[in-house]
């Protein structure tokens, strides 16, 4: 068993430093959103969609926010005096990179099981 499982989250306790600011609101067109950051600081959204024929909502980071690493930037046209890590990787505005999930009702449905384990013990 995964260490991290030994100890699930209790719901009722409030969390610590790690804990999650989720942040309430409506879209300019009047659409239920909700903004968090995520484990790694990217800025997230789950938002209602606007779909009319069914109920869905959108989940996902709200920029991709491409990268590329410093030592690979010049064989791909990127200019950097960085040596290491990670660089910013511009992308035409041309270019779309889809960074959310569409998700029906019924999709969300089939997900929360196996969500809901996750949170009880760690594992999927």
């Amino acid at each position: 068993m995964n260490a991290l499982a030994q100890s699930p989250i209790d719901p009722n306790k409030s969390l610590n430093q790690s804990q999650m600011k989720i942040t309430k609101s409506k879209t300019n067109r009047g659409f239920a959103l909700r903004e968090f950051t995520d484990r790694s600081g990217c800025k997230c959204t789950l938002q209602k969609s606007s779909l009319a024929t069914e109920h869905a909502i959108w989940l996902g980071v709200h920029d991709a926010e491409p990268k590329i690493l410093a030592f690979h930037a010049a064989a791909f046209g990127v200019e950097t005096e960085q040596k290491t890590g990670w660089v910013e990787y511009p992308i035409p505005k041309e270019v779309l990179l889809s960074t959310r999930m569409h998700l029906t009702q019924r999709q969300v449905k089939k997900l929360l099981p196996i969500l809901k384990k996750f949170v009880e013990t760690g594992e999927l």
